[in-house]
């Protein structure tokens, strides 16, 4: 790789979009704008920003059912919001 790390020769890679005629099956290769580029990171830090607050909500959730287990095996008792993870 000419010395060059990865990080280096990652970002020295063009981005393209494949276009294809459905009709010819005729491929066309477009390097990407510098603003569809610029949209594809807005895109992508939304959702790790959206994954990251569903795994946040789902490991409390898993975190108040542990909760409200610890307190019933220990008899005392349970938040209104516990309570309400209980299924009967």
């Amino acid at each position: 790789m000419d010395g060059l790390t990865h990080k280096e020769v990652m970002m020295t890679e063009k981005l393209t979009r494949l276009e294809i005629n459905a009709q010819t099956g005729e491929e066309i290769e477009y390097e990407l704008t510098a603003e569809e580029i610029a949209q594809l990171e807005e895109q992508k830090a939304e959702a790790i920003q959206q994954f990251e607050t569903e795994e946040a909500e789902r490991l409390a959730k898993i975190a108040l059912k542990e909760s409200a287990k610890q307190k019933l095996i220990s008899g005392q008792p349970l938040t209104a919001e516990e309570a309400a993870t209980i299924v009967i």
